[in-house]
């Protein structure tokens, strides 16, 4: 309350963001330690987002063409049609964000021209890290749950409390077709040094490290989406090579 004249002010309302190209960039840019930090990983983002974009156009073609092409031909193509439109907008937004925590779990920076190295007891917190640090930029939520919601394969609270995971107990799978498809994409671009492109099958093969739950979700999701059609195109623009499973 005011007390010069008894009138009743409203606590000011954070505004909630949705962020342009340039707010996204701005983000990586605040929260990257260093140059070579900023270009790894929004490097990776942007790729990530390249996959959304074709897997997103692939799904939607397959959910208007159901009718026309019938249900026999469309199990050629997936296993699951999509139950609705994807919003391609919006999971890009997503997968160009999913990785600003991993700024935070940096081991090495780059700075000192040795490779930008990740702290592997810490590199599972970056989902959550991200989501805080989006949320507190007031950044929407919806779009806050890309970081929260993408790791491997999904991680659920089960697994979180079995194999003690250093997490708040939650789940941490995908709420919606949209994160799941950023999830998928994630696994094709990795971030180590130097940064690579696997396949299908080579991303199958990293999940069975896993365990066989998480090797069995990996297989179900390429049944669905298929290995990115513009993989190699991308493994060429970025000069980065394709990790296939041994012969």
């Amino acid at each position: 309350m005011d007390g010069r004249n008894g009138l009743f002010r409203a606590a000011p309302m954070m505004v909630i963001m949705i962020p342009s190209f340039d707010d996204i960039d701005e983000l990586h840019r605040k929260f990257a330690p260093s140059q070579e930090a900023y270009e790894l990983i929004y490097r990776h983002c942007m790729i990530v987002a390249n996959m959304v974009t074709d897997l997103c156009k692939r799904q939607n073609n397959l959910f208007v063409q159901r009718d026309v092409l019938g249900d026999d031909m469309i199990k050629e193509y997936t296993t699951r049609v999509p139950s609705r439109l994807l919003n391609t907008s919006l999971a890009v937004t997503g997968a160009l964000l999913h990785d600003i925590g991993t700024y935070q779990v940096i081991d090495n920076d780059g700075s000192d021209g040795e490779p930008v190295s990740f702290d592997r007891d810490r590199y599972i917190l970056h989902g959550v890290i991200g989501y805080d640090l989006l949320k507190a930029e007031g950044v929407d939520e919806e779009i806050a749950q890309f970081c929260r919601n993408h790791t491997g394969v999904g991680l659920t609270r089960e697994m979180v409390e079995k194999q003690h995971l250093p997490l708040p107990v939650d789940d941490y799978t995908p709420k919606n077709l949209e994160q799941e498809v950023v999830m998928y994409a994630d696994n094709f671009n990795s971030k180590s040094f130097p940064p690579k492109f696997v396949t299908a099958a080579k991303a199958i093969q990293r999940c069975a490290k896993f365990g066989e739950a998480n090797e069995q979700r990996m297989r179900d999701l390429v049944s669905i989406y298929g290995e990115p059609r513009n993989l190699r195109d991308l493994a060429k623009q970025y000069n980065q090579v394709i990790v296939d499973v041994k012969a």
